[in-house]
C-alpha cells in the first residue's frame, strides 16, 4: 500500500484522484486546499489529515517523513498556475508526482522540471486520460493500420469541443488567461494530446480565433489536417443538442467518420493511477507535445482569411 497526499482536495477533480486512490488500494494520509468544502473526502478517507495553509502542511509532510510514514505519491489538482510549484514539492519531498492537465503552462516549466527530476530521484506523471480511452485507443489502431498500407496517408480531422460554463467562470481563476492559460489550454490540452499521440508529430499551427469564451483554429499533423473550436459558451451550442436538455457537446470526425467518445470517462483517472503504478504513466516528455501547442496558440496572433477555418467559427464570426 502507497501513501498518497493530495494537493487541490476541494475542487471539481478531486474526488476523481480520490475515488482512483481508493479503488488501487492505496492510502490518502493527507491532503490541502485553501478551501474547506472538503467533505467528500469522508466518501474516502475520513481518517486523512486536512489543511488549509500550505505552511502547515509542509510542516506536516516533514513530521510524518521523520516519523517513519513516507508519502509516496503527490496528487496534484490545483490551478493550473501553481502545478508548477507543487510538482517542485513532490519531488524535493521525496514524493512522486502525479498532476492534472495541463501539467504546466509552458515548455520551458518542463526544462526546469527535468532538472528537479533529474535531482531527487523521483517522477513526474500527469493525467493523460484520453491515452487509456478505449474509442482512442481503437483509432490509433485504425490510423496505424492505414498508415502501414500508405504511409502518405494524412486524414481530415474536425474537433469540436462545446462545454457551457456560466458567469462563475470568468470570476474564477479559469477565467485568468495568466492563470488557466486561456480556452485552448484548459478544456483543450487533452485534445491535443490525443492527436499528437495518434496523428504525430505537429507540423503547422494556426489559430483563427481568440476570445476569452472560444479559441478555433487550425493544427496539421504529420497524418492529419485538424479543425478545431473549443468553447464554453452556451450559444454555440447546436440547436438539437439545446432541445436534449444537454450543455456539452463533444465531436471527433475522422474523414467524415464520427469516432463514438462519448461515454467512458469516469474510470479513467483510476485507470491512470494504475498504469502508473504498475510501472507505466506518461511523464514530462509525453506531456511536451501538447504543452508546445497549446503555448504557441496562447502567443501567435490570430490568422484571418484562412482556407481551413472550422464550420463552427461562422456563428462567432456572425454573431
Amino acid at each position: 500500500m502507497k501513501n498518497f497526499a493530495l494537493i487541490g482536495a476541494a475542487g471539481y477533480i478531486a474526488p476523481r484522484h480520490m475515488k482512483a486512490i481508493k479503488e488501487t488500494g492505496n492510502n490518502l494520509v493527507a491532503a490541502l486546499d485553501k478551501n474547506d468544502s472538503v467533505g467528500i473526502i469522508d466518501s474516502f478517507f475520513p481518517n486523512a489529515d486536512f489543511f488549509t495553509e500550505y505552511e502547515r502542511f509542509d510542516r506536516h509532510v516533514d513530521l510524518l517523513k521523520r516519523s517513519g510514514t513516507q508519502i509516496d505519491f503527490v496528487s496534484i489538482a490545483t490551478p493550473n498556475y501553481l502545478h508548477d510549484s507543487h510538482i517542485r514539492f513532490a519531488l524535493r519531498n521525496d514524493a512522486h508526482a502525479i498532476c492534472e492537465k495541463p501539467l504546466v503552462l509552458n515548455p520551458h516549466n518542463i526544462d526546469a522540471l527535468q532538472i528537479v527530476q533529474e535531482e531527487t530521484g523521483k517522477q513526474v506523471y500527469n493525467i493523460l486520460q484520453l491515452r487509456l480511452h478505449q474509442s482512442i485507443i481503437d483509432l490509433k489502431a485504425y490510423v496505424a493500420e492505414a498508415i502501414a498500407k500508405n504511409p502518405n496517408k494524412v486524414f481530415d480531422v474536425d474537433l469540436t469541443y462545446l462545454t457551457s460554463r456560466g458567469h462563475w467562470y470568468f470570476t474564477s481563476w479559469k477565467g485568468d488567461d495568466n492563470k488557466s492559460g486561456g480556452i485552448a489550454t484548459n478544456i483543450g490540452v487533452h485534445f491535443y494530446d490525443m492527436l499528437g499521440w495518434v496523428f504525430g508529430d505537429i507540423k503547422k499551427n494556426e489559430a483563427h480565433v481568440k476570445q476569452e469564451d472560444v479559441n478555433a483554429g487550425y493544427l496539421e499533423f504529420k497524418h492529419a489536417k485538424v479543425r478545431w473550436f473549443l468553447s464554453v459558451n452556451y450559444d454555440y451550442i447546436p440547436e438539437d443538442i439545446k432541445a436534449s436538455g444537454q450543455r456539452t457537446y463533444r465531436s471527433i470526425t475522422v474523414d467524415g467518420k464520427e469516432i463514438e467518445f462519448s461515454g467512458g470517462f469516469t474510470d479513467l483517472h483510476t485507470k491512470s493511477y494504475e498504469h502508473i503504478l504498475t510501472g507505466g504513466g506518461f511523464g514530462l516528455e509525453e506531456a511536451r507535445k501538447s504543452i508546445e501547442i497549446v503555448s504557441d496558440i496562447r502567443n501567435q496572433n490570430v490568422v484571418v482569411n484562412s482556407s481551413d477555418i472550422h464550420p463552427f467559427v461562422s456563428k462567432v464570426i456572425g454573431k
